[in-house]
């Protein structure tokens, strides 16, 4: 029986996580309705703490991580998927509680996986992965609730990171006046480059003294921050104005007041990217990431490393030096 390399993260006794390479059949991989031939993975902030054990990612003792993967279907029991279909998932219980991309073969349910759509490859789909798939979700409810970029400028805080870049970058395809609010000033250069008209500095910002209602400036937000940063961008919404929450890598709370929602109409768009999506909706964000929304620098947004080096990676993560996203090449 053939035997392929994994990545497995084991909880031990001391409720520390082992990871490390070993080799697997496919009879060691969960159940499920297809078969994949793993071609690339990516890595995520979620994927590096359940890698380096610095958050409560893995729901069970031990799984192969990897919370995203594109390939090749080698075999299905499912009429949705036939042998050589091109094909993504991203989310759900993977690299979680299901053993996941970090793997030369993953076999899943079929209602995970999605087909990768025309003017998609299997690497520009772990481009994506989950942070654009997350970052595409947000741009389409913003829409479903009438944002356009008529409207005024939308901006996206955590601008570096792998959901606020790629938010930058297909906002700024789709025609919006995109204002990056970082606290890297030294990656000015780079957010302008992804389409950012203006440039914010986290800084210069009095998150001190936060006024209920501020002068109205953003038609539209993208927040992967929550807590003050938040709150001050709802202050600052236009009439009708919408803010998709889709981050907390600053806090978990905020504080805010009530005045802007009633007074303004403002709209807070809960943006989810698990498996609540449903299906109909993934395979409308995939569409749109591949065609009206996909950035023109995609290849320039992201590195690709060997699977072999994967576990050098993930402290990057975790100490906040990344600032492309990373995909994962299995095809050694």
């Amino acid at each position: 029986m053939e035997r392929f390399r994994a990545y497995k993260l084991t909880e031990t006794p001391e409720k520390k996580i082992r990871a490390e390479f070993v080799d697997c059949t496919l009879d060691e991989l969960d159940p499920g309705d297809v078969v994949v031939r793993v071609a690339y993975s990516d890595v995520n902030y979620k994927d590096a703490l359940a890698a380096t054990g610095k958050g409560k990612i893995l729901r069970r003792a031990s799984c192969i991580g990897g919370i995203d993967f594109s390939g090749t279907v080698v075999s299905s029991g499912s009429g949705r998927f036939s042998k050589g279909d091109a094909v993504l998932g991203v989310g759900y219980d993977l690299g979680v509680a299901h053993h996941g991309g970090y793997a030369q073969y993953a076999r899943v349910p079929a209602d995970w996986l999605v087909k990768l759509p025309p003017g998609l490859t299997l690497w520009e789909a772990m481009a994506f992965g989950t942070a654009g798939f997350t970052a595409g979700i947000g741009i389409v409810r913003m829409e479903e609730n009438r944002l356009k970029p008529a409207n005024g400028p939308v901006i996206v805080n955590g601008a570096t990171g792998g959901v606020g870049s790629i938010a930058i970058a297909c906002l700024a395809k789709a025609g919006y006046h995109v204002v990056a609010l970082t606290g890297k000033e030294s990656e000015s250069d780079w957010l302008k480059k992804l389409g950012a008209r203006e440039i914010l500095l986290r800084q210069t910002l009095n998150l001190e003294k936060i006024k209920p209602m501020d002068k109205a400036t953003w038609a539209g937000a993208v927040d992967n921050l929550g807590g003050p940063t938040l709150a001050w961008m709802l202050a600052a919404m236009k009439d009708n104005g919408t803010v998709a929450s889709i981050g907390l890598a600053q806090s978990a709370e905020v504080h805010t007041w009530v005045m802007p929602f009633i007074l303004r109409g403002v709209c807070l768009l809960g943006i989810n990217s698990g498996e609540s999506v449903p299906p109909e909706v993934r395979a409308k964000v995939w569409q749109r990431l591949s065609g009206d929304l996909k950035p023109p620098l995609l290849k320039e947004m992201a590195r690709t490393i060997a699977f072999r080096d994967l576990p050098g990676v993930f402290d990057d993560f975790i100490q906040a030096r990344v600032t492309r996203r990373t995909v994962v090449d299995l095809n050694e």
